[in-house]
């Protein structure tokens, strides 16, 4: 019942955030390279009689990569958006969208000057028809083509430049399953040559604000979908598990009595398939994923390298990753040592914060665990899991925006990894978002998690005790100074006593003055106080 009453809402609404515009797919656009599609208020470009925005030049940052991508010219990733379009819609004000029909996140109403703030809630705490309309909602949105939205299954090249088109129609869920694969894949160089070394989305600086975008524009598809402006991504909070608990048949999945690696025949999710898996079949072709089915999800959590993975994340753990102060050091890469990025992410231990090649933690570890399609990089948004997993992996990222209170400075801007500055525009979204404009709180860009909304201990935790640690550290400082003033005003005391009585043996003893001016006097005690 509730799933065809989704599908009838379905018809009403409209699908407003991805990848390729439909309306930019074709030859003419990127012949043209310009993606100004008209905004249907008022059919102009952008909606610009509107005054929503304006078709304009895409002006691509210039500052310096980190050396890990030794080409140029050979991905169409590369200076993303510039290979297919280098004239999109710039929205103004609270606008946003590919033709700037849509409000900036946080924002509501017709105008979009209405402020709103939503709250991401643990998933055990939903009651069973939020939870089930969750899960109806996964369902639909694997159910249904995206009307504003296609995937390439070709490269520029392989479409001539432009001139020949290579789209294909996706699900809505599958084209963020697409999106996640295609940030990620292998460089393809011609010939049986690839370049694995890359990757738009992980193992750089904007791992963090990347996938806080990605699940942003998830929420809001899902909300154009159904006409539920409240819906959120419920988050799973796994610190201290000792087992899967969400994978049962009420919530995500449990295990097929049969075939472990399979999901039980009663859950919501063992009919689906999975898209973007076969990664060594499309770098031998030289292809893209192009959306096929390739089989059913895998899911065997708890059954993999436990020589990699010993166990899942404890709460330490995420407080000794708090506790980082860098956001990001080095080379900016898996390699970083005492980066807070690198070691949510799980490339170092969160104990020592150093960068370990032979051990998967904190994020990393959760992929591993599930044993499956979630611990391929590539095509591990196909498990529904991927959503709740990062919205909790956000609510940390979000805690230590909240402790550590960094500038947007903080966050590189140059020598960082292929398209991780701060100015670069990340890939694949259209419109154009930087990765710099996602390392702020949570609350500016219109959500909030629940268990981080109380002002109890973890107010403490998170206001109150960084600004007593930081006068921890600088109290012996503090002391010297003091001692040093002191010795200086007794200094300086001493040459004005010195100066008083070489001045007064130099006086007419009927000159002398008896006692001092007031403000001499009171000038004296204070240094003599001192």
């Amino acid at each position: 019942m509730l799933l065809a009453l989704l599908c009838c809402l379905l018809w009403g609404s409209q699908i407003c955030a991805g990848h390729f515009p439909r309306a930019c797919a074709s030859s003419e656009s990127l012949m043209q390279k310009e993606c100004c599609p008209p905004w249907r208020g008022d059919g102009s470009p952008c909606g610009q009689l509107s005054g929503r925005g304006s078709c304009q030049d895409v002006l691509l940052s210039n500052a310096p990569l980190g050396p890990q991508f030794p080409f140029t010219g050979v991905d169409d990733r590369e200076s993303w958006p510039s290979v297919f379009y280098n004239r999109t819609c710039q929205c103004f004000g609270n606008f946003m969208g590919f033709n700037c029909g849509n409000c900036k996140f946080g924002f509501g109403g017709p105008n979009c000057t209405e402020k709103q703030l939503s709250v991401r809630r643990n998933i055990f705490d939903l009651s069973v028809p939020e939870k089930d309309r969750f899960l109806a909602y996964l369902t639909l949105a694997k159910s249904t083509i995206s009307k504003d939205y296609v995937i390439p299954t070709g490269t520029y090249g392989q479409m001539n430049n432009g001139s020949t088109p290579m789209f294909s129609d996706v699900n809505i869920y599958d084209l963020f399953v697409w999106m996640h694969y295609y940030v990620s894949r292998d460089t393809l160089l011609g010939g049986s040559e690839i370049w694995r070394d890359i990757d738009f989305a992980h193992e750089a600086p904007g791992f963090l604000p990347w996938h806080r975008l990605f699940l942003l524009l998830w929420e809001q598809e899902i909300r154009d979908l159904t006409g539920d402006e409240n819906f959120t991504i419920p988050y799973w909070d796994w610190r201290d598990a000792e087992s899967c608990d969400i994978c049962t048949d009420e919530y995500m999945g449990g295990r097929h009595p049969a075939n472990p690696n399979l999901l039980s025949p009663g859950s919501f999710f063992s009919s689906w398939q999975i898209i973007c898996s076969r990664l060594e079949e499309y770098n031998r072709r030289q292809t893209l994923c192009d959306g096929t089915p390739e089989g059913p999800l895998l899911r065997n959590p708890g059954n993999h390298d436990k020589t990699r993975t010993p166990r899942l994340p404890s709460s330490d753990d995420v407080e000794l990753c708090l506790r980082l102060t860098q956001y990001e050091s080095d080379s900016m890469d898996r390699t970083a040592n005492f980066s807070f990025r690198n070691t949510l992410e799980g490339f170092a231990s969160p104990l020592t914060g150093i960068a370990d090649a032979s051990q998967s933690s904190m994020h990393n570890a959760l992929h591993i665990y599930m044993n499956g399609t979630m611990s391929q990089v590539q095509g591990s948004a196909n498990d529904p899991i991927f959503l709740l997993h990062h919205a909790f992996v956000d609510s940390i990222f979000e805690q230590w925006l909240r402790r550590h209170r960094p500038l947007q400075e903080v966050y590189p801007e140059a020598n960082a990894p292929i398209g991780h500055n701060r100015g670069s525009y990340m890939v694949p979204f259209i419109p154009l978002y930087r990765n710099g404009d996602f390392f702020i709180s949570s609350r500016d860009l219109g959500y909030e998690y629940s268990y981080l909304q109380d002002s109890g201990p973890g107010f403490f935790q998170n206001y109150i005790a960084p600004y007593l640690e930081q006068a921890r550290q600088i109290w012996p400082w503090l002391l010297g100074a003091a001692l040093v003033g002191a010795v200086l005003a007794a200094m300086l005391a001493g040459l004005i006593c010195l100066l008083g009585r070489h001045k007064r043996k130099q006086l007419p003893e009927e000159k002398q003055p008896l006692l001092m001016e007031k403000e001499d006097y009171h000038s004296l005690l204070y240094q003599s106080h001192l």
